[in-house]
């Protein structure tokens, strides 16, 4: 799924946003993540929370994907990494559904009236267009973790 300019536009002009309230997006999203058990259950809690590395992570990912949007083959070592990830915990499609909800309710929470529906619209289509690319990744690697050595 490609993006429109408009939508990249705005992506882009998050970018001073996310460097403020990057983290505690994150953090939220998270906690609105786990009260999904099975969700919960594919993470590390101890990576998770204000201290954890994880939120971090995640929160300097997005940035970088928004700081990118024009041009997302400067991630692809990041998405290598995140797909392996993904693998490792079992991650399958249908929890992208989950994360997407878990990731625009954060940002609505967090933002309050400056999560305008512009932005949580430009948001929800660039998190598709990642998931997609996750997607793909993942469904490779589970494809050669299948075929016997």
């Amino acid at each position: 799924m490609s993006l429109s300019q408009s939508t990249m536009a705005t992506i882009k002009a998050t970018v001073p946003v996310l460097r403020v309230h990057g983290l505690a997006i994150t953090l939220r999203m998270y906690e609105r993540l786990f009260e999904n058990a099975e969700i919960k259950a594919l993470f590390n809690q101890e990576h998770m929370g204000p201290n954890g590395k994880q939120p971090k992570a995640l929160a300097m990912a997005v940035l970088a994907y928004a700081e990118n949007i024009e041009d997302l083959s400067v991630l692809g070592g990041a998405v290598e990494t995140m797909a392996k990830k993904h693998v490792a915990a079992h991650v399958k499609p249908e929890h992208y559904p989950v994360v997407a909800e878990a990731l625009l309710g954060a940002i609505a929470d967090v933002l309050g009236e400056a999560a305008t529906a512009e932005i949580l619209d430009a948001w929800g289509q660039a998190y598709w267009q990642l998931a997609d690319i996750l997607k793909g990744r993942e469904a490779e690697l589970y494809r050669a973790e299948a075929v016997p050595a």
